[in-house]
């Protein structure tokens, strides 16, 4: 994740955010790992979905899994 991060130019939070997301968490699992709300944890997904040029959660975890083969 971390060429990732560098390359679209992630936050280290949504950078554990896509951390806990391709580790298989839902939103809000993540939310609670993080100790966040998940509003809080949705809006990361979604600046962090946009930042890949993806739509949804399920494109966001096939391109960071792509990436890291």
């Amino acid at each position: 994740l971390d060429v990732l991060a560098d390359r679209f130019g992630l936050t280290p939070r949504e950078k554990e955010v896509a951390s806990w997301l391709a580790r298989g968490y839902s939103l809000d699992a993540t939310a609670k790992k993080l100790s966040v709300s998940i509003n809080t944890v949705r809006t990361h997904a979604r600046v962090l979905y946009r930042k890949l040029g993806v739509r949804d959660k399920q494109e966001a975890l096939d391109f960071i899994h792509s990436v890291s083969e």
